[in-house]
């Protein structure tokens, strides 16, 4: 599978240059520091930027997952594949990087109180899966696709997910309570009766989740929804 680069700066200041190229398993970072500074300050203001650039072209870079107008992997023949989750993505943490695909699809976790609590589920393959009224609090769940999935009365307290894909999953009922959630998409989703009490949530994903119109009025007001 190859992903895609995303275009960087052609230059940095201090004459420092991020060089993004496409390889069939990444993308190689090359810092070209000091390309026109002259002097031991420039060169150490060269490295500096060189490291921010590289530290946002990693942290930008798209999901192996998820990257647009990427096809999914064909689905696992490990007859074990479900368990997997009982045991989480041990090296992914927060950037969804993996050492093997997490494949949950079709997976039937319902009502799961036990084993799947704190798991990272980083960069996890979910679509189609149910986790209907699972304890997923303390999840991490980076880059994770649950496109189609039902996580119909889910705890997930105190989780942190971040870039997950929940387009026309079947949310209803789930608690998000003291959550996590960056960068998450929620098209199509049915939010009813949602709890986000404390959900930590920035301003920008907060209006994107306020135009989906399964969400309960009082659940828009504790949201502050406009």
């Amino acid at each position: 599978m190859v992903s895609s680069c995303l275009a960087s700066p052609a230059a940095a200041r201090g004459g420092s240059a991020l060089r993004l190229q496409q390889q069939p398993r990444g993308c190689r970072v090359t810092c070209l520091a000091d390309a026109g500074g002259t002097g031991s300050r420039a060169k150490a203001a060269g490295g500096f930027a060189c490291g921010l650039l590289a530290a946002w072209a990693v942290a930008s870079a798209p999901s192996p997952v998820i990257a647009a107008g990427q096809r999914l992997p064909p689905l696992s023949t490990d007859p074990n594949r479900c368990e997997a989750a009982f045991v989480g993505n041990t090296i992914g943490q927060a950037n969804g990087v993996y050492d093997k695909v997490l494949d949950l699809r079709f997976c039937d976790f319902s009502n799961d109180k036990n084993n799947l609590k704190g798991k990272t589920l980083s960069a996890a393959l979910m679509s189609e899966a149910k986790f209907d009224g699972a304890d997923m609090s303390e999840v991490v769940m980076s880059k994770a696709y649950a496109v189609g999935a039902s996580f119909k009365g889910t705890d997930f307290t105190n989780a942190v997910i971040d870039r997950a894909v929940f387009a026309k999953a079947d949310l209803e009922g789930a608690i998000f309570k003291n959550t996590v959630l960056s960068g998450s998409t929620f098209d199509d989703a049915n939010l009813k009766d949602v709890s986000f009490e404390d959900t930590l949530i920035g301003y920008i994903d907060l209006q994107k989740l306020c135009r989906n119109t399964s969400i309960n009025e009082d659940t828009r007001l504790e949201l502050g929804c406009r």
